[in-house]
């Protein structure tokens, strides 16, 4: 992985190069920054881009650094134990039961039945995903609910919904009017989440963001800038980290 050197820090990226790309594209996460290239960019190209943005990626990575800290973490999934749920953290509680699948069901609260037959070492790994596929399913359910809320009414029907892992945005809608929203979006506020949809589907009339666009997001949610303020301020948040066991 290549390295670049800022003070005595160095900071390492992936480089990727891109048909697509026009010039030099950095993006920085919680977990890597990337640099995207055109195909023609020469190493002498990539080593100015970075030079120029050298005290930026510096600040960046302190400032991700600090989001990783904060992000919610989980030892073990047992009793007590707190689950980032739209805007806040719910108890989780684990039973042991007869059934033969571990089952989730929310009430004020996450309850987790898990068979009493799985051993300890298993039952992390299999609440964890259990947990995935049901925050899942709710996102696709509010999404859905959202669609059609909004979009019939102001003449925006996308083809199809996909709820996805995405991994540098919380939704997209392209050419093909399909509509892609992070399922990491479950752990905002439902307001929130109500916004992402809103602006991916209001894409299906203005594929950029012009003053028609937000007019349009505008007329469907007065106070989007509020939504939209709570996302960039918080995405760091929308995650939860498994920690190792010792």
């Amino acid at each position: 992985m290549p390295t670049l050197v800022v003070g005595a820090s160095q900071i390492d990226y992936i480089l990727r190069r891109s048909l697509s790309a026009k010039r030099a594209r950095i993006t920085v996460t919680p977990t890597e920054i990337e640099v995207v290239v055109p195909t023609w960019a020469t190493e002498d190209d990539i080593a100015a881009a970075l030079h120029r943005r050298r005290e930026w990626l510096a600040l960046q990575r302190r400032e991700m650094t600090a989001r990783v800290a904060a992000m919610p973490k989980i030892g073990h999934f047992v009793t007590g134990a707190k689950i980032p749920y739209r805007g806040r953290r719910a108890r989780l509680t684990v039973e042991q039961t007869d059934t033969s699948v571990v089952e989730v069901t929310y009430r004020n609260g996450f309850y987790v039945a898990c068979p009493s037959s799985l051993s300890e070492a298993s039952r992390d790994p299999l609440i964890e995903t259990a947990l995935r596929l049901w925050f899942r399913r709710q996102v696709r359910k509010d999404v859905t609910a959202f669609v059609r809320k909004h979009g019939a009414e102001n003449g925006l029907s996308p083809r199809s919904i996909q709820i996805k892992d995405q991994k540098h945005f919380w939704g997209s809608c392209g050419a093909d009017r399909i509509v892609n929203l992070n399922w990491h979006l479950i752990f905002a506020p439902k307001t929130v989440l109500e916004y992402a949809v809103v602006h991916e589907i209001c894409h299906l009339r203005h594929r950029t963001h012009d003053p028609a666009f937000w007019g349009l997001v505008g007329s469907i949610l007065p106070d989007w800038e509020v939504r939209k303020r709570w996302l960039e301020r918080n995405e760091h948040l929308l995650a939860i980290e498994r920690l190792s066991p010792e």
